[in-house]
């Protein structure tokens, strides 16, 4: 994943790195699909625990916001490739995400939601205000990553992104 993204993850090539049979994988994990919600998963409890360590708690609201945004275009911009996999990876329009997929995307996002909560007390639209905001980041960062962003502006996406937040949350 870290060399060649979404497109060098295959079920034979995996198993061949680590030193297993496919059919090991398919036995204990399942198909190339879990196989990647497990690891998405894993990079989502690594984004919580890397926006916990930018939230303080003698910080504003405001302040911890924007250091939310930092830390999540910095977590971004470290392992772009793995990241990727988080947006990349399409599982059947059909199927449900697992419980425990569920529950490592809630924890980075229910820790934005707290940071949040004094900011914008009603829980409808604070719930909106996280959405809106992920997508924003998250489109910084993939423009940023893609060095697409630069084709839009010379700023520097830690700028814009503090812009974004700062705007959407009204300014000090």
């Amino acid at each position: 994943m870290r060399a060649e993204g979404l497109r060098g993850l295959g079920m034979r090539r995996l198993a061949s790195t680590i030193g297993y049979a496919p059919n090991s994988i398919y036995n204990a994990v399942g198909d190339l699909d879990a196989v990647a919600m497990r690891v998405n998963a894993r990079t989502l409890a690594r984004l919580h625990a890397a926006l916990g360590a930018a939230v303080k708690a003698e910080r504003t609201a405001r302040d911890n916001a924007l250091s939310l945004a930092d830390a999540y275009l910095a977590f971004v911009a470290a392992d772009p490739r793995v990241w990727s996999l988080v947006f990349e990876h399409h599982v059947a329009p059909d199927s449900e995400f697992p419980d425990w997929y569920a529950a490592a995307l809630a924890q980075a996002t229910d820790l934005v939601d707290s940071v949040l909560a004094p900011l914008i007390p009603e829980p409808v639209e604070r719930r909106q205000a996280v959405a809106a905001l992920w997508a924003g980041l998250h489109g910084l960062a993939s423009l940023s990553t893609s060095n697409k962003l630069a084709v839009l502006t010379p700023e520097p996406p830690r700028d814009l992104a503090r812009l974004l937040v700062g705007r959407f949350l009204g300014q000090a």
